[in-house]
């Protein structure tokens, strides 16, 4: 691997970060009803599952997943289940509107740190387009007899690295912002448009 496949490789992964999914507004979701450490707990899950689907891709073990149809498609209903069931509670909070007290929420929810990284994990791997990004990007950055195990974890982890800096800038942001994300009209409106797009997103993946 030279370096400047290695920028290139840079670049498209940039982008594919950058690009918004259900990890976004799972962390975006436990940022604002827990803190800033609520969204670390939840960007450490994401990241988690990320190395997790970049080591299987690294090691061969993504295509054996890709491969098996029963195997992909519990994999992808999964995903979709979960969506929809986070759907459902942003959406409900949203008919609900009752945010009084937020900062006592905050405080009594900060002992459900596995909650948290539990639903980051499972947001990052029951997507499987996570796993088809790795199997179908990285693999053309690969030379056969050239390029060793330890170059594709390179290539794996720098997604998930890349990963780590956005959902740190994301939980930055929102912090700096947390007095007005606080308003009652603010809030419904942010867990509708939340609930909405983890919906389109569930149904996406149900359909293709």
């Amino acid at each position: 691997m030279t370096w400047s496949s290695y920028g290139t490789y840079l670049a498209i992964a940039v982008l594919l970060v950058l690009a918004p999914g259900p990890d976004t507004l799972v962390l975006l979701r436990n940022a604002l009803s827990g803190g800033r450490r609520g969204g670390l707990i939840a960007g450490a899950g994401i990241v988690a599952g990320n190395l997790l689907q970049g080591s299987a891709a690294a090691f061969g073990l993504g295509v054996l997943v890709a491969s098996s149809r029963p195997l992909f498609e519990t994999l992808r209903w999964a995903g979709v289940a979960y969506l929809l069931i986070l759907a459902v509670q942003a959406l409900r909070g949203a008919w609900r509107g009752d945010y009084s007290g937020v900062a006592e929420l905050v405080e009594k929810r900060r002992g459900q740190g596995f909650r948290r990284f539990r639903e980051g994990f499972l947001s990052n791997v029951t997507n499987p387009k996570v796993l088809i990004m790795y199997l179908s990007v990285l693999p053309q950055f690969l030379v056969p007899g050239v390029t060793t195990t330890w170059d594709a974890l390179v290539l794996a982890y720098t997604v998930a690295a890349l990963g780590a800096v956005w959902l740190l800038a994301l939980i930055v942001v929102v912090h700096r912002v947390r007095g007005w994300l606080a308003s009652r009209r603010v809030r419904r409106a942010i867990d509708a448009a939340t609930g909405t797009a983890l919906l389109g997103f569930g149904v996406a993946l149900a359909t293709e």
